[in-house]
């Protein structure tokens, strides 16, 4: 059996690891705070707040140094919800690679909402997560363990995609917190 570890046990957290457990996967969730926690997954989401990645990277790189991190935030202005924070050619999976130059770091997850990855659904068709960054293996190994878990997944190209998948994420976070589309809604992949 997989283990994954998860820090942050909020809405997407839980999200990510009942999808993850439907596929068979063992989930350990760690709060930034763990300072002494042991990570048993060779798989780490970190479902937390952009600025909750410099801490967690700092205080874990050596244990997180050989595995797979999952970015799964959208670096937004949260007092205005009007525009990313990291630089125009850059995300928040990039700096964090920078931070863990040991690990391979993934960007997922940050295009889809929590009740999109528990009701496994948007707009009728399958949810699905998409996968940016530069190890191979790493984006199958994450893809088999989203699909064993009832969901799509689809690579969707180098972690310099990771900008434009925050930019969707910011897009759909913005649209939501306007009530323009629900917290059900989201982005669909059809095929």
């Amino acid at each position: 059996m997989t283990t994954i570890t998860i820090f942050g046990d909020g809405n997407m957290g839980q999200a990510i690891g009942g999808v993850l457990a439907r596929g068979g996967a063992s989930i350990q969730y760690l709060g930034s705070a763990d300072a002494q926690a042991r990570i048993e997954g060779d798989i780490v989401v970190l479902a937390v707040p952009y600025p909750a990645l410099k801490q967690i990277a700092e205080g874990f790189a050596d244990q997180l140094a050989g595995k797979t991190v999952v970015d799964i935030t959208n670096p937004l202005d949260f007092s205005t919800f009007d525009s990313l924070v990291v630089p125009a050619d850059g995300s928040a999976a990039a700096e964090l690679q920078a931070l863990l130059p040991e690990s391979r770091v993934l960007k997922a997850f940050n295009t889809t909402f929590a009740a999109t990855l528990v009701a496994g659904t948007v707009g009728g068709l399958k949810t699905t997560v998409l996968i940016a960054g530069d190890d191979t293996e790493a984006k199958q190994s994450l893809a088999a363990a989203v699909q064993a878990g009832g969901l799509d997944a689809l690579d969707a190209g180098a972690l310099s995609r990771a900008r434009e998948l925050e930019a969707l994420g910011f897009l759909q976070l913005t649209l939501a917190v306007s009530e323009k589309v629900g917290w059900n809604a989201g982005f669909a992949v059809a095929r």
